[in-house]
């Protein structure tokens, strides 16, 4: 029962070849469903985002992976020799080990990324709604997501920001703790401030003002998060009314001076005011920074941050490498003890007959009016004579022929090598 995946992703192919083998959202299980109908592949699963395309599946005895590329390429009317060589394959322990990497962000462009989380967890639904998921691959996905939550609880690799906007929020909370009750002003409208945006909500701010050239799209943000839109020009009547002041825009010239900072600390009591410029060239005077009250950072203070951050990742990652390491040998434990199932159900199916026939025969003399202790005498010997009876011919036989390899594994099986007595 051959484990395989088949994909490609930021390491391994550019952007312009990725985009050419995105799934949509809405193609995901029809796309599924015509893997499943191709010979020898038994069960499927697929994870599409804008950084990877990964097909896990589980193939037949004697399928080749080829048929996972010929369908890969015939889906997105793509050559498959054009195709080959952006693709990686693993299979077995290995793939069992790429997923698990995976689910928790380790082999993400942003080590320990949150986000492919949610899309390996949307992959599994996907695969469970399109009827194409199976017992293993049901075990591993489950098994993925477990593995992810302890890598994330006991290493710490998502704890720290490694994004410009994520970084910002940090240091705010690191000034005023809980966000709750406090006000910020965005300026800029562009994806760094909606990134901010969601971040600085996510923290328990509740109070925004955002101020952006476009004042249309000043209001769209600002309404996401029940704000208020002003005008760019504006800028300096508002800014006593913020704690906290994120600022990227495109402007060629500071949009918030000196001058301006000083009257609305003056305003405000001298209560501190934070302050992130992310602008490059600055949208907020150096100066500003020399003032009391004020804690301005600029971009290359974050990238400090978040350098420092990367190093806390790296090194919770190769605790989380440990941590994979021991999980996937057991799930091959797990996937291996699945040969024993035949061989385990036909014993008992074996045993659960012999127990009805004479279960029947011992209520037969019961009806017969027969001693009721004899009846039970008679099911108890019968019962253990015929469930005992082919293993302890199969070790005599053991005996008689010198395998005594086999009567080690007998005792063994049977409970009773030295160990146990």
């Amino acid at each position: 029962m051959p484990l395989f995946t088949l994909g490609l992703s930021h390491k391994s192919a550019p952007l312009e070849v990725r985009e050419r083998l995105v799934f949509d959202e809405a193609q995901v299980g029809r796309a599924l469903e015509g893997l499943k109908t191709r010979a020898g592949v038994r069960e499927a699963a697929l994870i599409s985002t804008c950084n990877r395309t990964e097909i896990y599946t589980v193939l037949g005895e004697h399928a080749s992976p080829n048929t996972v590329l010929q369908w890969l390429a015939e889906s997105h009317a793509v050559d498959p020799a054009w195709l080959r060589p952006y693709l990686y394959m693993h299979q077995d322990a290995d793939m069992v080990r790429h997923l698990l990497r995976v689910a928790p962000g380790l082999d993400s462009l942003v080590l320990g990324e949150p986000q492919i989380g949610g899309q390996t967890k949307a992959a599994y639904n996907d695969a469970m709604n399109a009827g194409t998921l199976g017992q293993v691959l049901d075990r591993l996905f489950q098994h993925a997501f477990a593995v992810s939550k302890q890598v994330r609880t006991e290493t710490g690799i998502g704890s720290n920001p490694v994004s410009v906007a994520f970084a910002a929020v940090t240091l705010a909370r690191q000034i005023f703790g809980d966000l709750t009750g406090y006000t910020g002003l965005l300026v800029g409208a562009g994806e760094t401030i909606e990134l901010t945006a969601r971040h600085l909500h996510d923290q328990g701010m509740r109070q925004f003002i955002v101020a952006n050239r476009s004042r249309e799209r000043a209001r769209d943000l600002a309404d996401r998060y029940g704000g208020q839109a002003i005008e760019l020009g504006s800028l300096p009547d508002y800014v006593e009314q913020a704690d906290v002041v994120i600022a990227s825009t495109a402007a060629q010239l500071p949009v918030l001076g000196k001058g301006s900072v000083e009257r609305a600390l003056k305003r405000r009591k001298h209560r501190p005011i934070f302050m992130v410029d992310i602008a490059v060239p600055r949208d907020i005077e150096p100066e500003v920074g020399d003032l009391d009250d004020i804690y301005l950072y600029t971009v290359d203070d974050l990238q400090e941050v978040i350098q420092e951050n990367l190093r806390s990742r790296q090194d919770a990652a190769q605790q989380a490498e440990e941590i994979i390491d021991l999980q996937v040998e057991r799930f091959q434990e797990w996937l291996r003890s699945l040969d024993s199932v035949p061989v385990i159900r036909r014993y008992r199916d074996q045993g659960a007959a012999h127990r009805d026939e004479v279960l029947a025969r011992a209520r037969r003399r019961l009806a017969r009016g027969e001693d009721p202790d004899a009846a039970l005498e008679y099911l108890a010997h019968t019962l253990t004579n015929r469930l005992l009876h082919q293993p302890t011919v199969r070790l005599r036989e053991a005996s008689e022929n010198g395998r005594t390899d086999l009567l080690e594994q007998g005792r063994f099986l049977l409970g009773t090598d030295d160990d146990q007595n």
